[in-house]
């Protein structure tokens, strides 16, 4: 049963996951422009992606998937977490989550791009998940694509460090969603092994002052979430 009367959005998402980045940016949306969401939480954990319910929203089996209504009052899903942080910030441009320039807009679409490619999926994830990544079943064969990873995300961290040098957020003077998705890939650096106040001290500034957001905060209080 829905816990939100008639919610304009749901978000199907897993504490910690990628999802974390629209569940910020859903929060955000309901204290500036004053939308009503639901999050609905499916656990990873606990196998609930895999459930034929869940994969009745989305085959794929992976969160964030959000359920929205469209301008006919007709429920549809998006998947993809890239996909609903530009969809969310492009639906509502008064709270000025995207940048409306050209230009500016595709810089954007060129560091989340390579948030989602190169950093997630030929990064973090051979870090979490080394064993998708070869036929071979022995741990060192595992162990040395994870240690492979580590360089990987190690290396794409330190061109955020270099990127964020200067900024209040990550765009320049404002927050937007491109602030929301690096919140996910620095609490995940600390889960690949990385010391990342150390290693980062910018990164670790900028995640400081977005957790002092009243809507970021709440949202990893409600996901229950160690950031460091």
């Amino acid at each position: 049963m829905s816990t939100v009367a008639d919610p304009l959005y749901r978000l199907f998402h897993s504490p910690g996951a990628c999802s974390l980045a629209p569940h910020i940016v859903l929060e955000e949306l309901r204290e500036s422009c004053a939308i009503n969401y639901e999050p609905v939480p499916v656990v990873i954990a606990e196998g609930a992606n895999r459930s034929p319910a869940y994969l009745a929203i989305n085959p794929r089996g992976r969160v964030p998937a959000l359920a929205y209504r469209d301008e006919a009052g007709q429920e549809q899903i998006l998947t993809e977490a890239m996909a609903i942080l530009l969809f969310l910030g492009g639906r509502h441009p008064e709270a000025g989550l995207v940048p409306t320039e050209p230009m500016a807009f595709i810089r954007l679409v060129e560091w989340m791009s390579w948030l989602a490619s190169t950093l997630h999926q030929a990064g973090v994830r051979t870090v979490f998940r080394p064993e998708r990544f070869t036929t071979a079943t022995d741990k060192a064969a595992h162990e040395g694509i994870a240690a492979q990873g580590r360089i990987a995300v190690r290396a794409g961290f330190a061109e955020i460090e270099a990127k964020l040098a200067g900024r209040a957020f990550a765009l320049g003077d404002r927050f937007s969603v491109l602030d929301a998705y690096l919140v996910v890939f620095y609490r995940w650096g600390g889960r690949c092994g990385l010391t990342m106040r150390a290693e980062f001290p910018g990164f670790a500034t900028l995640i400081d002052g977005l957790r002092a957001r009243p809507a970021v905060a709440r949202v990893i209080a409600r996901e229950r979430l160690q950031m460091e």
